[in-house]
């Protein structure tokens, strides 16, 4: 046996190449060296060409060298810290990451991709999941709803009498990350009265469709909603429908992947980063905006740990959602009578209803059918099911004949009136000094008229589809939520021509504030009985191109 004392600075690595012998012969002859490029000052060293022979069929190559830590990607998505951004002038900042927010960096990214246009966005949360909750495989189509973890989620409306069903989302991809995906148009009747052509909607709904995947073919072939759906037609409900759910039916083909079937602002936020970099910082509560009366100069934001820092940008768009958008425009003292006023939402009547299936062909597949408004019938109708098999991955689904629909219920109408508002508090503050929201809200009678619509309108699609009403107390379970609970508040910085009645024209701009504009539910004037999401992405994805049209 040849045995060599190495000095300082041999390795292996080394030896192999002074005295050419293969390093896996080496290896392979010194069991206690691991590591062929380890300091081996001291170590014996067998260097026995003999040691390989039985190895004398193996490929001899170098090894690899150590891979160190920092060349792994610490977050699913690059981050700046927020230090980095405070030192930076940005073009476009974008303040929240939800629909309005995903969808204007998006397109921002898209249109601006070619150009050294500084980009940036912040979100109040932390990064909390890649994708929307469906699609994550503990996940099912019952506890994704009621997924609420405490550390993203504010149960606002727990101190808001008027509006006691509310709660916020703090986490990147915001309210996305568990919202039910259900994506229909507003009704051209309603458009009608909007400052916004509705040729320009019809444009920006079709990008908004694409980009979201948003189709009616999700509970295609499934008898149960075939079925239900024919009845309804019979029976005068000529409007009934698939239900429009923004989910991502294709195969992976190719190696192209189609994991995130549900539909979340991470999607965004991803396709942005294929046109272009831009900066994304999280924990980053933007307080005010800060101008010089009459242009955006950029944003006061705080951290976690108290640390206040100001963010230059000549555009700023809030989606921060229809109450924090509000707040940090009247913490800012932005001036406009209508910022925080004419807070909508939907009225919302839910059911407990059963079906008997017996005779239904298989697949019985999924549920999904809506009801849309239409002239004379200011609601909306949805049903979802059957129990928690509207969307599931491994759970078996069992055999029977009775089956409760998992989602029945009736969204409605609500006016849109100056005297319900948003509002700050300046006798309490949050912690970080930030006057607290407050909500005056009320239904009034025309809104109770459409809901007593609503209930009879459900008495009747159930005879129609022969579902079984469940009862309480001798009276059907048909439940109002509270004021706040469908998550579709709106309104609170409506657009519009006339600054006396609205917060932004018709591009979401503030009035009066060159730079300062709105892409979140904040700025639709009206809602009827239509879920928001879609309009406001597309309305988010239509200011984002006026803004480049300014900067370019």
């Amino acid at each position: 046996m040849n045995i060599y004392v190495a000095d300082r600075g041999d390795t292996l690595n080394k030896l192999s190449k002074q005295f050419q012998i293969p390093l896996d012969q080496l290896l392979a002859g010194n069991p206690h060296i691991t590591n062929p490029f380890m300091d081996l000052a001291r170590l014996h060293v067998n260097l026995s060409s003999t040691s390989g022979q039985k190895h004398a069929n193996r490929i001899t190559a170098t090894f690899c060298p150590p891979v160190h830590e920092q060349n792994f990607m610490s977050n699913w998505i690059p981050l700046t810290p927020i230090e980095q951004m405070a030192a930076t002038e940005y073009d476009v900042l974008v303040v929240g990451s939800g629909a309005g927010g995903g969808a204007a960096l998006w397109r921002l990214c898209e249109q601006l991709g070619h150009t050294e246009k500084r980009i940036g966005i912040i979100e109040k949360g932390d990064l909390f999941l890649p994708t929307h909750a469906a699609n994550i495989a503990t996940i099912d189509g019952d506890n994704f709803r009621l997924y609420a973890p405490p550390q993203i989620t504010d149960p606002i409306g727990n101190r808001l009498p008027q509006f006691p069903g509310l709660k916020l989302i703090y986490a990147l991809g915001g309210r996305t990350l568990l919202w039910g995906a259900i994506s229909p148009r507003m009704a051209a009747s309603e458009l009608a009265n909007w400052p916004v052509p509705l040729e320009e909607m019809e444009i920006y709904y079709n990008i908004a469709e694409e980009i979201m995947n948003v189709t009616t073919t999700y509970t295609k072939g499934s008898s149960i909603t075939q079925i239900l759906l024919q009845r309804l037609r019979d029976n005068g409900f000529h409007t009934a429908d698939d239900i429009p759910i923004a989910t991502d039916l294709d195969e992976t083909r190719y190696g192209k992947l189609h994991a995130n079937v549900f539909f979340s602002s991470i999607v965004f936020l991803a396709r942005a980063l294929r046109h272009r970099s831009f900066d994304l910082a999280v924990n980053s509560y933007a307080t005010k905006v800060v101008t010089d009366g009459e242009r955006t100069i950029g944003v006061q934001v705080m951290t976690p740990d108290m640390r206040s820092y100001f963010i230059k940008a000549k555009h700023v768009i809030l989606s921060a959602s229809a109450l924090q958008t509000p707040r940090i425009l009247l913490n800012s003292q932005i001036p406009g009578k209508a910022i925080g006023h004419y807070l909508i939402n939907h009225s919302y009547l839910i059911a407990t209803a059963n079906v008997n299936t017996l005779g239904f062909y298989e697949p019985l597949g999924a549920l999904g059918i809506i009801i849309p408004e239409s002239p004379g019938h200011p609601y909306q109708l949805q049903l979802q099911g059957p129990e928690q098999f509207f969307n599931y991955q491994y759970e078996k689904k069992p055999v029977k004949d009775d089956w409760r629909i998992s989602f029945f219920g009736a969204s409605g109408r609500v006016e849109a009136r100056y005297e319900n508002k948003v509002y700050i508090d300046q006798g309490r503050k949050d912690r970080y000094g930030v006057p607290d929201i407050q909500v005056n809200f009320s239904y009034s009678p025309q809104d109770d008229a459409i809901m007593r619509q609503m209930y009879t309108a459900i008495e009747r699609a159930s005879s129609a589809m022969q579902l079984r009403l469940a009862t309480l107390n001798d009276t059907l379970a048909i439940c109002l939520m509270p004021p706040g609970g469908d998550n579709h508040e709106a309104g609170t910085c409506r657009m519009g021509d006339d600054p006396s009645i609205s917060a932004t024209n018709q591009y979401g701009q503030i009035h009066g504030i060159s730079g300062l504009y709105v892409a979140d539910n904040s700025v639709l004037p009206s809602m009827g009985a239509v879920n928001p999401t879609l309009t406001t992405v597309a309305l988010a994805i239509r200011t984002a191109d006026y803004i480049c049209k300014q900067i370019l």
